[in-house]
C-alpha cells in the first residue's frame, strides 16, 4: 500500500512521462499493491484558501459571479487541483484507477484496494479516520515522497486530529448535487514543516534515496503519525494549545 506525493519537476525526465512512473510504481507493488494519490479539488470550495485568494479585491457582485460559475465536483471527471501535482491526476484518470466522492478533499487509487480505500468518504472526515487517509494509517501504509517537503505530508492531519483542542468549522463546496455545507474539523498544514523535521529525527522507519533529480522518502504512515502526535502533545503541554 503506497501513497505517492511528487513533483515531477523534481524528478526530472522520465520515460512515458506521469504515467510512466505510475506503471513503474505498480510494477514495484505487484498484483497485490495499492497506490494512492490525493486528489483535492479546493478551487470548488468557498471556504478555501484557494478560493479566498482567488476572489481578495473582488466587489460583492464579482464574488457572487465567481461563486455562479464554480462547477459541481464529478468524480469520474472533475480534474484534481493543479496544487496536488500532475502524478496525483494521473493516477486520478489511470485505468481502473476509483475516487471517493468527497466534493473537496477526495482521494484516489488504483489497484487491488482500491475501492476498499476510496469507497467510503463522509462529508464530515474529510481527511479523518473515517477517510481513505484513515485507512492508509490503518493498513501500515507507506508515504512515497518523490521531491516533496515534509511541510506537505499529508498524513499529519491525523496527528491534529488527536488532540484535545481540534475547533470544528462549516465548508461550503460545489458538490455532485449543488452547493453542500458540511461541519468538520478545521485543519491546516502551516505547522508541518517544523513537525516534519522533528518526525525525521525521530522516526526509525524512514528510507532516504535519490532518484533522477528528487531526494525521496519512503516513510510509515502509522509511525509518523503516532511520532507527531506525541510531539504535538508535548509541544502543546508546554507552550498551549496552537491558535
Amino acid at each position: 500500500m503506497l501513497h505517492v506525493q511528487a513533483s515531477l519537476r523534481a524528478l526530472g525526465p522520465v520515460p512515458g512521462g506521469a504515467a510512466g512512473v505510475i506503471d513503474a510504481l505498480l510494477d514495484v507493488l505487484g498484483p497485490e499493491g495499492t497506490l494512492v494519490a490525493y486528489t483535492a479539488t479546493p478551487e470548488n470550495s468557498a471556504t478555501s484558501r484557494i478560493h479566498q485568494s482567488a476572489t481578495a479585491g473582488l466587489s460583492p457582485a464579482e464574488v457572487d459571479d465567481y461563486l455562479a460559475g464554480m462547477p459541481r465536483f464529478d468524480p469520474a471527471a472533475t480534474p484534481a487541483s493543479p496544487t496536488m501535482g500532475r502524478l496525483s491526476e494521473a493516477i486520478r484518470t489511470y485505468r481502473g484507477a476509483c475516487r471517493s466522492r468527497h466534493p473537496q478533499t477526495s482521494w484516489a487509487a488504483v489497484g487491488r484496494r482500491a475501492q476498499e480505500i476510496t469507497g467510503s468518504h463522509p462529508d464530515e472526515c474529510h481527511l479523518g479516520f473515517d477517510s481513505p487517509l484513515g485507512r492508509l494509517y490503518d493498513l501500515d501504509a507507506r508515504v512515497l515522497m518523490i521531491g516533496v517537503p515534509m511541510n506537505r505530508f499529508t498524513a499529519f492531519h491525523l496527528a491534529d486530529l488527536r488532540m484535545p483542542d481540534v475547533a470544528v468549522r462549516q465548508y461550503r463546496c460545489v458538490g455532485e448535487h449543488g452547493w453542500t455545507a458540511f461541519e468538520a474539523p478545521d485543519l491546516d498544514d502551516l505547522h508541518f514543516g517544523a513537525l516534519g523535521e522533528e518526525v525525521l529525527q525521530a522516526a526509525r522507519g524512514i528510507t532516504t534515496a535519490h532518484i533522477g533529480g528528487a531526494d525521496c522518502r519512503l516513510i510509515p504512515v502509522r509511525e509518523s503519525v503516532d511520532l507527531a502526535e506525541r510531539i504535538l502533545r508535548r509541544t502543546r503541554t508546554r507552550t498551549g494549545p496552537r491558535t
